[in-house]
């Protein structure tokens, strides 16, 4: 290279001064000619937010490595008061304990007391952790499910939950504080904890009812990640069969050689846990993500072929099965706005108190009241009992042990998931919900698309009038503001907006039809008009 070093080039040499990770080190040496690559690393930086961080390993500030990590673990401690202490997990994605280990390090260094988990474990496992231990905050180390090259940082707080706004914010402007990381104190005295804190979470979930599953037949699969081993001693210690579990799938990988996306929501992704199902002759099919904080269900069909449930249907039942089992009127259930409206019915119904937040369940658990059962429709679901969810975050073993109990309790009278499906259309109408993403490679393209909608929205999709537009960065309903458009049409609803994790802008999409006496009938209504909205909407954006 001839000339005076580039901008670029000048922050990429600080940066491999101070790196401590030699494979990042060789990575970054190997570019410094490259001022496109300098540029895509250097350029930009990942934004610490209410999700932490999250995205592709490898050198520099826009990607997930040992500095930004060391950085995060620094301006995470500097927002804590002293004294306080951290509690620490990791899953068995690349990097993941080494990420872990940096954070108890400089967590120690800062006179903070940390707490380290005795391996890769759950993510609810952490979550549950955190109040277990009065800890002033939790860390894991997770990019739950995206793709292989990915790593991320989630933050939780003293509640279990995860952190929201201001707490983010001040975090982040600690970070920017933050020096070079080859001149931060690091400690050695954080603590590993060992196989009790694995045990004090099943305990926990012992308060789930689960009526005699004898003779249950599951298939399961942990999508190679870390929720199997503790899966399997939840359902053991609910008296819940051992499920059969998918082979090549059951030990923790990081590449995630049999999927496309380690995500249940993919296409293809259950595929392998499906044909285990048909040759095991299941009553159930239950799918983790990664992390195991989601879970995805499927279940037979009349016709001897298989169903996956969506996350709202997954969601109503699971209700219903919490409410039926705990007792009054104070009683709190919560979902978000992009989540199907079921849920207020279902709450109606019952007569307890309903609630819906923003996106996340960062929101849902910062409703105020005794919530018995939060969810959102991206397989994410929080259980518990009369003294409350077990767990501040979605959780996605627990949330497996009451779809199991739910389908004992079914079968035990002679029906199954797919039949109080229809009770409820019933009794509540039928809510069927169905979504549409529009991925892109430039992030502009999604500020462009939301411009344009709020600039110009239509005045009907499908047929159908809208009756009202919500311009979510507003507020609305009293919630915070958050950038998104919700479209009221009659019989339907609409919400867009760009998601939080991925470079995506989302539609979520609800029509409720009542169903009568025959609610096949009234479902392929539904059916074909979520086709029809999903077309009108896809128009719009294209």
């Amino acid at each position: 290279m001839t000339g005076a070093p580039t901008p670029m080039r000048e922050l990429a040499e600080l940066w491999l001064a101070q790196d401590p990770d030699p494979e990042t080190r060789a990575e970054l040496a190997a570019l410094l000619d490259d001022e496109d690559a300098l540029r895509d690393r250097f350029g930009a930086r990942l934004e610490f937010g209410t999700a932490g961080l999250r995205g592709e390993l490898g050198a520099g500030p826009n990607r997930m490595n040992r500095v930004t990590v060391m950085r995060a673990a620094a301006g995470l401690a500097a927002r804590l008061p002293a004294g306080s202490g951290v509690v620490i997990g990791f899953d068995a994605r690349h990097n993941s304990r080494r990420f872990a280990e940096d954070t108890a390090a400089v967590v120690t260094g800062a006179g903070l007391r940390a707490w380290l988990m005795p391996g890769p474990l759950p993510t609810p496992v952490l979550a549950f952790a955190v109040r277990h231990l009065g800890a002033a905050a939790g860390v894991m180390v997770t990019a739950s499910h995206n793709p292989p090259r990915d790593n991320g940082y989630k933050v939780y707080w003293s509640d279990g939950a995860q952190i929201v706004p201001p707490v983010d914010r001040e975090i982040s402007a600690a970070i920017d504080a933050v020096g070079r990381v080859d001149e931060l104190p690091l400690g050695e005295g954080w603590t590993v904890l060992g196989d009790e804190i694995v045990e004090a979470y099943l305990d926990a979930l012992s308060v789930l009812p689960v009526a005699d599953a004898a003779g249950l037949k599951v298939a399961y699969t942990p999508m190679h990640g870390v929720g199997r081993d503790v899966l399997l001693r939840a359902f053991e210690r609910a008296g819940i069969p051992a499920p059969a579990v998918v082979a090549e799938q059951a030990e923790p990988d990081p590449d995630f050689p049999t999927v496309a996306f380690p995500n249940p929501e993919e296409p293809g992704a259950m595929d392998l846990v499906l044909a285990l199902a048909a040759r095991t002759g299941a009553d159930l099919v239950v799918a983790n993500d990664p992390d195991a904080d989601r879970l995805a269900l499927a279940v037979p069909t009349r016709d001897g072929g298989w169903r996956a449930l969506t996350g709202d249907e997954v969601g109503g039942l699971l209700a219903e099965h919490v409410l039926r089992h705990t007792s009054g009127d104070d009683r709190l259930v919560v979902t978000t706005i992009v989540s199907s409206s079921l849920l207020g019915a279902i709450a109606r119904g019952h007569g307890v108190r309903f609630a819906e937040t923003l996106t996340g369940f960062k929101w849902i658990m910062k409703a105020e009241g005794r919530l018995v059962f939060g969810y959102e429709e991206a397989l994410g679901y929080s259980v518990g009992a009369e003294d409350g969810v077990v767990v501040h975050d979605k959780d996605g073993v627990s949330a497996a042990v009451a779809a199991a109990a739910l389908t004992a309790e079914a079968r035990r009278d002679g029906r199954t998931l797919l039949d109080l499906l229809d009770d409820q259309a019933r009794r509540y109408g039928l809510h069927a919900t169905a979504q549409l993403s529009v991925r892109v490679d430039d992030l502009s393209l999604i500020t462009g698309m939301m411009a344009r909608l709020r600039a110009e929205p239509p005045k009907e999709l499908a047929g159908r009038p809208v009756e009202a537009v919500d311009d979510l960065a507003r507020g609305a309903d009293g919630l915070p503001p958050t950038d998104g458009l919700r479209f009221r049409l009659d019989g339907a609803r609409v919400v867009v907006r760009p998601s939080g994790t991925e470079p995506k802008l989302k539609c979520y999409l609800e029509v409720v039809r009542p169903a009568g006496d025959d609610v096949d009938a009234a479902r392929a209504r539904a059916d074909a008009d979520l086709t029809a909205l999903r077309q009108a909407v896809a128009a719009l954006l294209a």
